[in-house]
């Protein structure tokens, strides 16, 4: 019976990643919201030290966890660079330059990403037919999708620049995943989570301090700490808690759906909150991309699920 349950999932598991799917998906939104204002590293620097700083507390005060073995905090190091320095902070940069949906959109990119890390660099499977599929019909969507944009404002410097730091953050992103496969940590994932916060917020400070003009905080207004403030609560803390909860009660096929649901949610928020377009191009263009990265998980699993029964037999 609880096998059962462990492959069918438990309502706790299915809250936890409908959360996720709508916290992570507006949380695009108040970040186009804050880097009106706010420079994209100097906000990244901000959420993440204050975030990492409550993990921190709670697991160090109250739980009164040890600190990390050196080998640990080497691993907590290399994470924390890849995924809230370079993906992070970047993805939050290339934002400014961005609409909403469009960058929302490279992000759901990652499974496709993984995939290609995993056959250049590790040579772990053979790309199938399916596999190749999906990555052109993904990559394809992307392409229509800013077509668009760059049909209604011009190809210049900044639309370069925003995706660019956007497909390097997901690259980064990537490979974090992949490096996290192959270094388990027996750590906490919330305590580790809030150590990669904590030391990538230094290394952001000191990036932003050399590579961008910064705002006082005391003239940031009232609506951009408030976008800030939802970040750090709703995209930092409840979000993250609630999607590695998910990936520990549901299956790897569900607790994935939020790969598909994030972009959807943010590019129809974007539409209500910030007057973005949706039009149908947009909109065709989404679906496209969706069913690619659809395309990709199925056939991984199905990779997976092969080389399983050939190992059983």
């Amino acid at each position: 019976m609880e096998k059962l349950q462990h492959i069918k999932g438990t309502p706790k598991g299915y809250l936890a990643l409908t959360t996720t799917c709508i916290l992570w998906g507006t949380t695009w939104v108040a970040s186009k919201v804050a880097v009106a204002e706010i420079p994209g590293l100097q906000l990244a620097y901000i959420r993440q030290f204050i975030a990492g700083s409550c993990f921190l507390l709670f697991f160090l005060l109250v739980k009164k966890l040890p600190l990390p073995t050196l080998k640990e905090f080497k691993s907590l190091l290399v994470m924390s660079l890849l995924m809230f320095v370079m993906a992070n902070g970047l993805s939050t940069w290339g934002l400014k330059y961005l609409p909403t949906g469009l960058a929302s959109l490279i992000g759901s990119l990652f499974p496709l990403t993984i995939v290609i890390i995993e056959w250049i660099f590790y040579k772990k499977r053979n790309v199938s037919k399916l596999t190749f599929l999906g990555l052109l019909i993904g990559i394809a969507g992307v392409a229509f999708v800013f077509y668009q944009h760059m049909f209604e404002h011009h190809l210049d410097n900044d639309l370069i620049l925003g995706l660019s730091l956007s497909i390097i953050a997901i690259i980064s992103w990537s490979l974090g995943v992949v490096f996290l496969s192959r270094h388990t940590l027996k750590i906490n994932p919330y305590y580790g989570m809030g150590w990669q916060m904590i030391m990538s917020s230094v290394i952001v400070f000191v990036i932003a301090h050399f590579t961008q003009p910064v705002v006082p905080l005391a003239s940031i207004s009232h609506n951009s700490w408030m976008a800030v403030l939802y970040l750090i609560v709703a995209g930092s803390i409840i979000s993250f808690i609630a999607f590695i909860y998910s990936l520990k009660t549901l299956p790897s096929a569900i607790s994935s759906l939020f790969a598909y649901v994030n972009p959807i949610v943010a590019i129809i928020t974007a539409s209500i909150l910030l007057d973005e377009k949706l039009t149908v191009t947009i909109l065709i263009g989404t679906i496209i991309t969706l069913i690619g990265v659809y395309l990709v998980n199925y056939s991984v699993r199905k990779d997976q699920h092969d080389v399983i029964v050939e190992a059983e037999i």
